[in-house]
C-alpha cells in the first residue's frame, strides 16, 4: 500500500509528460475587434478575415511564437461608407498595404495563466514594437487566448489629413481579440 501511495504522489508531483502545444487557430471561434471615439461617440468594428501561425506550450511559454496577418479589406467599421473610406490613402491605403501583421519576439509568463506578448506590429508600412497582455484559458477541446491593447492610430499614419484632428477621431483605438486554438 505504501508503494502505491508513493507512485500516486510521484505522479501528482511530476510535470505532465506531454503538455499540449497549441498550433491551429479556430477561425469561427476567434475574433479581432476594435473601438474608438468619433466626435465623442463610441464606434465599434472588427475584421472578418485573419490568419495565425502559432506555437504555444504552456509548460514552455518562452519558446512560443505567433504571427498574425489581418486582411484589412475584411473590415466592418459599422457601415459600408466607413468600410469604403477606410480603404483610401488617408486611412489604411489598402492598395499599397492590404494587410496588417504582428510577429511575436518574446513571451513572458506573468503567473495565473497570464502572459506578456512582445512583438512588432506592421501597419500601413510602419512598424512599432508592442507589448500585449494575454490571458490563456485551457479547455477540453480548445484553448482561448484573450487580450487587448491600445493602438495609437497616428503612430501608423491611419487617419491622416483632415482625419488627423483627434477631436474628430480619437487617436486611441482599443483593440480586443480572442484566439481559439487546438493542440497536438
Amino acid at each position: 500500500m505504501k508503494f502505491a501511495t508513493f507512485i500516486l504522489l510521484a505522479m501528482l508531483a511530476a510535470p505532465a509528460a506531454h503538455a499540449v502545444e497549441y498550433t491551429t487557430m479556430l477561425l469561427k471561434q476567434s475574433s479581432i475587434g476594435f473601438e474608438f471615439r468619433q466626435m465623442g461617440v463610441p464606434v465599434k468594428g472588427g475584421f472578418k478575415r485573419f490568419t495565425m501561425q502559432m506555437q504555444f506550450d504552456p509548460a514552455k511559454p518562452e519558446a512560443a511564437r505567433a504571427t498574425i496577418e489581418i486582411d484589412l479589406a475584411s473590415i466592418d467599421a459599422g457601415s459600408p461608407d466607413a468600410d469604403d473610406e477606410s480603404a483610401g490613402k488617408l486611412w489604411f491605403n489598402r492598395s499599397l498595404y492590404p494587410k496588417a501583421t504582428f510577429v511575436s519576439s518574446e513571451v513572458r509568463a506573468l503567473g495565473g495563466n497570464r502572459f506578456e506578448l512582445r512583438g512588432t506590429l506592421t501597419l500601413k508600412g510602419r512598424s512599432r514594437d508592442m507589448t500585449i497582455p494575454v490571458t490563456y484559458a485551457p479547455g477540453k477541446n480548445a484553448a482561448t487566448f484573450d487580450g487587448s491593447f491600445v493602438l495609437k492610430r497616428l503612430d501608423f499614419g491611419i487617419g491622416e489629413g483632415m482625419w488627423a484632428d483627434v477631436s474628430t477621431v480619437a487617436n486611441e483605438v482599443q483593440v480586443k481579440f480572442r484566439i481559439a486554438a487546438t493542440g497536438k
